[in-house]
């Protein structure tokens, strides 16, 4: 979870100076990349958790 954290702070840093700042932006589009990256990797996560926790019968 911490890795998700530092991530999505990192990718909103990044999309706030690169919309602010004149010129930069190869920073915005980068932080959207690093915010697609932290979506993704909850969705792996939170998908690897609920297949541990089902049983099945076979």
């Amino acid at each position: 979870m911490v890795l998700f954290l530092i991530l999505l702070g990192s990718a909103i840093t990044l999309i706030v100076v690169g919309a602010v700042v004149d010129g930069m932006m190869y920073l915005l589009s980068t932080g959207v990349l690093l915010l697609v990256v932290a979506v993704l990797y909850l969705l792996v996560r939170s998908v690897r958790r609920s297949r541990r926790g089902r049983h099945t019968a076979f």
